[in-house]
């Protein structure tokens, strides 16, 4: 018997303590993919470099990739939630100057 695996390989991982993966190729809308063991359905697509919640972040913790923070939280994100503007605020950029950019 096969087991699934932990995480789906278009997944990276760019250091051991980072709270989210990066895509490393697309994702198609409905498809189920594996997301820190748990199987996530994307109802949207994602693109290259999107980013996926490899664990829970409450609202105000960070948002850690390469190992350091690059924002905060601003709602409850789920293990394979996508992490984007809806969800982070930038701890370097304000939000309105991303506005339309997305």
């Amino acid at each position: 018997m096969s087991h699934p695996p932990l995480s789906d390989p278009r997944l990276l991982l760019l250091s051991p303590g980072d709270s989210v993966y990066v895509l490393r190729d697309q994702i198609a809308a409905g498809e189920t993919v594996w997301v820190a063991g748990v199987a996530v359905a994307f109802p949207q697509p994602l693109g290259l470099g999107h980013k996926i919640a490899r664990i829970a972040i409450a609202p105000g913790e960070p948002v850690i990739k390469y190992g350091a923070p690059i924002g905060r939280a601003t709602q409850p994100i789920a293990p394979g939630d996508h992490v984007h503007l809806h969800n982070l605020k930038s701890d370097y950029t304000p939000t309105y100057a991303l506005e339309g950019k997305a």
